[in-house]
């Protein structure tokens, strides 16, 4: 077994359960790519068992803290069981469920939803590239099903020194689904949508949504960065007059415009516009429009804490333009995906916008990741999604 031995006073983080290790952290040591590698203070005492990285900036991932442990295909199986144990104790009004999420799951850079009998999987570091068939194995054996389609494709696969990976792991079938949520439908495909296919992550916003639309009778609704118009279903589905929506993607629009047919909804309820958000929000106002009620949820634009400072401009300006566009007594939903971005640090991007807006609002829910998208105790760094709710006064 290789051994990885850190610098002095680089220990800290791993006694609290942290489950990265930075190229910095390490005096030396090493392995191939995904190898398991034992983790040692400077001192000598054992730490962990770990992934190791040669190419990546987190240069090892911990399997475990017990020294007993084996990372053999029973720890993968017993891991997956234990994460998939959890789904059954959240409340999920969805056939659509994040099965295995990361590092919140004890399995670092392995995502796996399941969207009813078809499970999509994403390996984004070396050590589950490393255990793969394994993996895949654990995944059927424990949820009963036969189909696991890969979508090996973010660009973090590349600091982990990987390349694209996609396609059929075990079994086929259609790549083209249908996903039941709350009271609609939602049209998706895992072969090219977003992340495994869809956003899983706000289901509970979007029934959310929908409960404000319906408590507070909606008449105009915006929905910016829309994308295959899960919101703008939520919307219509509370009762919403009508739901315009953005997007820059044409084929996501046409599936949103599918999305509202599957539905049963008037079509005439729902306008798609194929357009730069920013710019449609400055044209509105010079138009006179306003909206009951506004959706911004943009894609990432801070993936690090490096990029923090030009995200923020970013989030700024769409949220005030928004607030300009918001009736008094409307509701902005906004949100930020990006781990770059605080809570603390979107609530004071937000409340900035307002101030520059003229417009101050009540803060009436804060928002996060749907339940099995965990943030832990032990990695606060889960806590990618982050929302307000905020009613204008």
């Amino acid at each position: 077994m290789k051994i990885i031995r850190l610098r002095a006073g680089k220990e800290r983080s791993l006694l609290r359960r942290h489950p990265w290790i930075f190229e910095s952290a390490i005096a030396k040591g090493g392995g191939d790519s995904g190898e398991t590698v034992r983790v040692e203070s400077a001192e000598g005492l054992f730490l962990g068992w770990a992934a190791f990285s040669p190419a990546s900036k987190i240069r090892a991932r911990m399997w475990s803290f017990d020294e007993k442990q084996r990372i053999d295909a029973g720890f993968f199986q017993a891991s997956i069981a234990k994460a998939v144990q959890a789904r059954t104790r959240f409340d999920i009004q969805s056939n659509g469920v994040r099965l295995i999420h990361g590092e919140s799951d004890g399995l670092p850079g392995l995502i796996v939803d399941r969207y009813g009998d078809t499970l999509v999987a994403q390996f984004t570091s070396a050590g589950v590239e490393r255990w793969k068939e394994a993996i895949a194995d654990a995944l059927l054996a424990e949820t009963g099903l036969s189909k696991l389609y890969e979508r090996s494709d973010a660009s973090s696969r590349t600091l982990e020194g990987l390349t694209e990976q996609t396609g059929w792991l075990r079994g086929d079938g259609a790549t083209d689904l249908v996903l039941q949520e709350h009271d609609w439908k939602l049209h998706l495909s895992i072969a090219t949508g977003h992340k495994t296919g869809f956003y899983l992550d706000q289901r509970d916003s979007r029934q959310k949504f929908a409960s404000y639309t319906q408590r507070l009778q909606f008449q105009r609704v915006l929905n910016c960065f829309c994308y295959t118009g899960g919101f703008s279903v939520a919307a219509l589905s509370g009762g919403a007059g009508h739901v315009t929506s953005i997007d820059s993607s044409g084929p996501a629009l046409e599936l949103g415009a599918a999305n509202v047919a599957l539905n049963g909804f008037d079509a005439s309820r729902a306008t798609w516009l194929d357009a730069d958000v920013n710019a449609s929000l400055r044209q509105f106002g010079q138009e006179g429009r306003t909206f009951d009620a506004i959706i911004l949820d943009p894609p990432k634009f801070a993936p690090t804490v490096a990029h923090a400072e030009r995200a923020a401009r970013a989030y700024k300006d769409i949220n005030r333009l928004a607030f300009k566009l918001l009736e008094p007594g409307g509701v902005l939903f906004t949100y930020s995906c990006s781990g770059g971005i605080s809570a603390d640090l979107f609530h004071k991007i937000v409340a900035g916008a307002g101030a520059d807006a003229g417009v101050d609002g009540f803060i009436t829910e804060r928002m996060g990741g749907a339940p099995d998208h965990p943030m832990t105790i032990a990695f606060p760094e889960g806590e990618y999604l982050k929302g307000l709710v905020v009613m204008r006064r």
